[in-house]
């Protein structure tokens, strides 16, 4: 059935994608982040058809998933898992929820460290809630998207990339407590300088991945812990000296995993007040010792990733690179002066291209609104 041709919708659901300036794999390890969304998103065109059936059509890769909602249940294609798995997760809530058809398009580049998959996840749910009247609360949005992300899809996310979708306000960064999920909105202001996202090309999966083995090294690692110290209950709870005294029973790669968690934990703290400060030098020191963590301690990095961040740091007019998202592909994330834009992304794509013969793609990515409705 081709319902998306001259779709006509009840309502449109614009759902953004996500910058982390620091703070990467803590979430999962109840820490602190520093996300937000940007200006790339997902737009979701919804409407209600009055029947049980559920018609889901991706204009970008031209894929459709026709379902019941009497007969929900997992897919052997991955990308419908986000989409099932949030339906899944509202099912559990409320039985107010009827058929609707949906058409994708989407700004965001797969797999590029920008959670694709949260905005997706979230727009779906923020949508259905208008949609049918669910009686949803934000909170609830992000926390039955994330419960989709691993019940369905298999990731066991953390809770920061659907936080960012729903949550943030243009011109922000927010502080977030993955723990008790407080936050604080941080204006960033950059002054002369933007942030530039250049992404590999090489693209991941983190179900497939490694991401899943780092949160059970994480978890080894707490439980060596709660021997000496029963009341931990995540790496959250733990610092340098905890750690060192159980050294002598965990292997070296645990050891080295828990302690980026710990370190990477502390620079969250230091950029949010950086970045309170106006100091973006010592921001910008920051984003390079995380991808120093990332690269050799928490091993989630790629030669890609590792040279172009090399790249960047005999450059005066780029103050901080780090890799950004799960890694093993992505994107970087530069804090590069304004003027030098054009000529750095030049340079940098030519040199890249020399090295790997692949073709890297740049963006210029500033904070912006959570998901929300598009006037029709």
């Amino acid at each position: 059935m081709s319902f998306y041709i001259n779709f006509t919708p009840d309502l449109i659901v614009e759902s953004p994608g996500r910058i982390n300036l620091i703070g990467e794999h803590t979430d999962y390890n109840l820490g602190y982040v520093l996300p937000t969304a940007i200006d790339k998103k997902i737009t979701l065109k919804l409407r209600k058809n009055n029947s049980a059936d559920c018609n889901v059509y991706s204009l970008d890769n031209e894929k459709n998933i026709t379902f019941s909602l009497n007969n929900i249940s997992p897919s052997t294609e991955s990308w419908e898992n986000y989409i099932l798995g949030v339906l899944h997760e509202i099912q559990q809530l409320t039985d107010k929820l009827e058929g609707f058809d949906c058409v994708l398009s989407s700004t965001l580049p797969i797999g590029s460290g920008l959670s694709s998959s949260a905005a997706l996840e979230c727009g779906l749910a923020f949508g259905l809630n208008e949609l049918f009247d669910l009686g949803l609360s934000k909170t609830q949005i992000v926390h039955l998207s994330r419960a989709a992300e691993h019940n369905y899809v298999g990731t066991k996310c953390g809770i920061m990339d659907q936080y960012a979708s729903v949550m943030s306000k243009s011109g922000y960064v927010i502080k977030l407590d993955c723990r008790s999920l407080a936050s604080e909105y941080i204006p960033l202001n950059l002054g002369d300088y933007k942030l530039l996202l250049l992404n590999t090309n090489i693209s991941h999966s983190l179900a497939d991945s490694a991401y899943n083995t780092r949160l059970q090294e994480c978890l080894t690692g707490v439980e060596a812990i709660k021997v000496l110290y029963p009341y931990i209950a995540s790496l959250r709870d733990v610092d340098q000296k905890m750690l060192t005294a159980v050294k002598g029973t965990i292997s070296t790669t645990v050891y080295d995993r828990c302690n980026y968690i710990i370190e990477e934990n502390e620079r969250v703290l230091k950029a949010s007040d950086a970045l309170t400060q106006g100091d973006l030098t010592s921001f910008g020191n920051l984003m390079y010792g995380s991808h120093d963590g990332l690269q050799h301690k928490y091993e989630v990095s790629c030669p890609e990733l590792d040279f172009m961040v090399a790249y960047s740091r005999a450059k005066d007019f780029i103050l901080g690179s780090r890799m950004m998202g799960g890694g093993f592909g992505g994107c970087t994330i530069n804090l590069i002066h304004k003027d030098a834009i054009e000529d750095y992304i030049s340079e940098i794509a030519s040199a890249y291209k020399s090295k790997f013969n692949i073709e890297l793609d740049a963006y210029i990515a500033m904070p912006a609104h959570g998901t929300m409705l598009k006037t029709l």
